[in-house]
């Protein structure tokens, strides 16, 4: 599979929503992508088999399907290839599930990542090399920060939802790990991310079905929300001029990025681009304020922008007219 000079990278949840288009996005710069992803059935299976199934049409893609806790596919990787760098997207995401069931936060989450910094350890100890390694965070570790953007510095610890705490928790473990053994490991702050190929739970997706199916949308807070949507190719981008640098040791040691879009706006707004590319007006049902959320999130990019240059390239109004596009021929709907 490898014929020594191409760059091998591991993308745990290579079959959920942002590590299908990260691994997509590797496998055309001419990577070779060891996927790890357990496909557990929190949302539809059939749409995670849907994006595996593409991503192996390359023969640069290789999937083990595991619990990344209780199997060993990532230690076994590190030991037999010359890996160029670790992706952890893998988690259990959703705020709201995570009120039902807190325990897979704490496994799919703190376990998860616990042994992925436990292998990058292993192997920087047997090989002398550190493996760039990233792992998704989330805005969720700002919480109630009522300073707004949101910057790295800012406290981060008053979180509203157990699956904030989970990704801040993470964020602290690879601070230690990074000091204790001289690792390089960036962790990324994910805001709102949405386009083709995103999950059911998201607003984006829920929204769309319940329009089309004629039903009400659910608007918390009344719909008074703001939210800092990024278009998921700007992710993928953000991600990989990072990867490019933390390669060159232009970047070493713990660092944490926001990536967002820096481009706050009303839920609403949202909304009505929704309904512009379905050519549907939308039936809303306005609901309090859902335990867990947060009003407005809202990422200061500064810091990545000064390091990489990073510019949003994807408006809402274009992005929303994309996942439409997707959704409409993925689901078989007409308009």
């Amino acid at each position: 599979m490898n014929d020594g000079n191409t760059q091998t990278a591991i993308v745990t949840g290579s079959a959920g929503f942002i590590g299908f288009h990260l691994t997509k996005f590797l496998l055309e710069k001419g990577f070779i992508v060891f996927g790890i992803d357990n496909f557990n059935d929190y949302y539809d299976v059939g749409l995670k088999e849907s994006r595996n199934k593409l991503l192996e049409k390359s023969s640069r893609y290789q999937v083990y399907r595991e619990d990344l806790v209780k199997g060993d596919a990532f230690n076994e990787i590190l030991s037999h290839h010359n890996v160029s760098a670790v992706f952890h997207l893998a988690a259990q995401a959703g705020v709201r599930f995570s009120l039902q069931r807190p325990e897979a936060y704490l496994h799919s989450n703190v376990d998860a990542t616990l042994k992925i910094l436990e292998g990058v350890r292993k192997s920087r100890e047997k090989t002398n090399q550190k493996i760039p390694l990233m792992i998704a965070s989330s805005s969720s570790v700002y919480g109630l920060s009522k300073e707004v953007p949101f910057k790295e510095t800012d406290r981060a610890d008053q979180q509203v939802s157990l699956y904030g705490v989970t990704k801040r928790t993470n964020e602290l473990m690879a601070h230690s790990y990074a000091h204790l053994f001289d690792l390089n490991i960036i962790m990324l702050r994910f805001f709102t991310v949405y386009g083709p190929w995103g999950r059911p739970d998201m607003a984006l997706h829920k929204f769309t079905t319940a329009i089309l199916n004629g039903e009400k949308i659910e608007l918390f807070n009344q719909g008074d929300m703001v939210r800092d949507f990024t278009f998921v190719s700007d992710i993928v981008n953000g991600m990989w001029e990072l990867y490019s640098l933390q390669a060159l040791e232009k970047i070493s040691g713990f660092e944490i990025f926001n990536i967002g879009c820096g481009n706050p706006r009303p839920l609403k707004e949202f909304v009505s681009a929704i309904e512009s590319a379905l050519g549907i007006k939308a039936k809303a049902e306005l609901l309090p304020f859902q335990p867990g959320d947060v009003y407005q999130t809202y990422a200061d990019v500064s810091k990545l922008q000064e390091k990489t240059g990073y510019r949003p390239q994807v408006p809402m109004e274009l992005g929303v007219q994309q996942f439409v596009k997707w959704f409409l021929e993925y689901y078989g709907h007409s308009r």
